[in-house]
């Protein structure tokens, strides 16, 4: 009997997530209320309740199977590649196919920071999709090449680019050829890491952020290309969690 009922409430719970996140997706958080998801997952609000405080906890419960789904994703993509270049660039594509979905752009990158505050959502980012991105450049960079805040100086620039590229490839005319255009910009950003790597890690995180914004210009021209409400004032591409905004 305790099993059943655990069974039925693990059912419950996965119906509202499942409905919550289609939901969140299509309408944006403001304009889904409680009262459609619990229709919608045929559940009442006290069972709702049972499982979430609230609509920001049942967010943010969302928010979280869509980050683990994308890192399980790049995780993936850079299974069998015994080059570490290689598992780079097809970890960064992932990423971008990642950002691209509207259901992670809707989510993560434009209600996730607003939702659950910069602080919340900063240890998610860390915990996950980031996560990722950081693993793949400290290993292209070697271990104990370079110091701990050059490799995530280069993460979160190379994060916030290949975010706010896959949001320009979204909206682009042609995503197909948008997405390959945004590809050749990745290879431009790995370039950059590879000299750095070349250069043993001898220059200073200022530097190499300064360098890797030079190249990231690649990908901002593209979302300018795409759409010119991708880019800030300033040219640089909006990421999440503020990292790259103008």
């Amino acid at each position: 009997m305790t099993n059943r009922r655990q069974q039925y409430s693990a059912s419950t719970k996965r119906a509202l997530v499942d409905v919550a996140e289609a939901m969140f997706a299509e309408n944006g958080y403001a304009a889904t209320s409680l009262d459609a998801i619990v229709a919608g997952a045929r559940v009442t609000k006290g069972a709702l309740y049972h499982h979430f405080s609230g609509k920001q906890a049942l967010f943010e419960a969302v928010f979280e199977r869509v980050e683990s789904d994308a890192a399980r994703a790049i995780a993936t993509s850079i299974t069998g590649h015994p080059d570490p270049w290689t598992r780079a660039r097809a970890g960064l594509c992932a990423f971008l196919e990642a950002v691209q979905q509207p259901g992670y752009r809707r989510i993560v990158i434009q209600e996730g920071p607003a939702v659950l505050g910069h602080e919340r959502y900063r240890e998610h980012e860390e915990r996950s999709t980031f996560a990722t991105v950081l693993d793949i450049v400290r290993a292209v960079l070697g271990p104990g090449e370079t110091d701990e805040e050059l490799q995530e100086t280069c993460a979160r620039v190379i994060f916030g680019a290949m975010s706010g590229a896959g949001e320009s490839v979204a909206s682009a005319p042609d995503p197909i050829a948008a997405a390959e255009r945004a590809r050749t910009a990745i290879g431009f950003v790995l370039a950059g890491l590879q000299g750095l790597a070349d250069d043993g890690g001898q220059s200073s995180a200022g530097e190499v952020r300064r360098s890797l914004l030079l190249e990231g210009d690649v990908a901002a021209g593209l979302g300018d290309e795409l759409d010119p409400g991708a880019s800030g004032g300033d040219g640089q591409l909006s990421g999440p969690g503020g990292q790259l905004e103008g």
